[in-house]
């Protein structure tokens, strides 16, 4: 009896790994990183068996390490994540995604009247109404956003 061959994800010597990631949004953390780039290898895993959330995503990118205004963009797709440094081979830091009550800056308000979609120079503000699903509430027009809203409106 022939036994399958197993495959094995390389490790990456320096990058971060982005782990509990919902299951089919790993495109959607690829999207609002700017990926695949000339700059970073990146490895991704989708709906692989999770003890902890039945089937969860994975990201590996070789070369680059998130900055704080990327780990709250993943915050609003992927509130489970978790994201490893990894440098030398080994896990340096390690920490769990966490979605704050204000959400500045990082999204464009769906309404098209808002102030915010105008020449006026200011920037988008909502505040957390519900973290599971998440439910946003813009500060300036109180327009709600949910979960599919707040996947198309990252702000470049």
């Amino acid at each position: 009896m022939k036994t399958p061959k197993e495959l094995k994800v390389k490790p990456i010597k320096n990058g971060t790994v982005i782990d509990h990631i919902t299951a089919n949004k790993a495109l959607n953390v690829l999207k609002i990183l700017g990926l695949p780039s000339k700059d970073a290898s990146v490895t991704i895993a989708m709906n692989v068996k999770s003890s902890l959330m039945g089937a969860k995503d994975i990201v590996k990118i070789e070369g680059r390490e998130l900055q704080s205004r990327e780990v709250d963009k993943i915050a609003l797709i992927a509130p489970n994540a978790t994201i490893n440094i990894v440098r030398e081979y080994e896990i340096v830091g390690k920490g769990k995604v966490k979605l704050s009550d204000k959400v500045k800056g990082i999204l464009i308000c769906p309404n098209p009247n808002c102030i915010t979609n105008t020449p006026e120079p200011v920037k988008t503000k909502f505040q957390v109404i519900e973290k599971n699903p998440i439910v946003l509430r813009c500060y300036f027009c109180e327009r709600n956003m949910n979960n599919r809203d707040i996947e198309t409106q990252f702000n470049e």
